[in-house]
């Protein structure tokens, strides 16, 4: 596949990009290729993501995003490290240092105590 242009990027969870896999494939399931008997079967690389993204997504797309909204409004959080805190659904201070870890600044107490708690609404 060659790119010629890229439009538009953005940056998904995965319990968005398991919505986006599975809307994807129930669009595509009335579509047979030529010379196909029964259904047409999936790419690797498609079939191993929507894998993935079921196994590993904790939350549903409009929960994730609502908890990454609600990271943000807190000091020193981006959207990268809450699309992070999002997927992994950290539960103890020392993973949520992990998550932090190659930033510039360390984080206190108090706002560690505020991520968890964050978190601890969506789960």
């Amino acid at each position: 596949m060659i790119v010629k242009e890229i439009i538009e990027e953005t940056v998904l969870t995965l319990a968005e990009a398991k919505e986006m896999l599975n809307t994807q494939r129930k669009r595509g399931r009335g579509k047979k290729k030529k010379g196909a008997v029964g259904e047409e079967e999936e790419r690797y690389e498609r079939r191993k993501a929507s894998e993935n993204t079921t196994k590993f997504a904790k939350l549903g797309a409009k929960e994730s995003r609502a908890l990454i909204n609600e990271l943000l409004k807190l000091e020193k959080t981006k959207e990268e490290i809450a699309l992070r805190i999002a997927d992994l659904m950290p539960k103890s201070k020392n993973e949520v240092r992990a998550i932090y870890a190659k930033e510039r600044f360390t984080l206190t107490e108090a706002n560690i105590g505020e991520i968890l708690d964050c978190v601890a609404r969506y789960e």
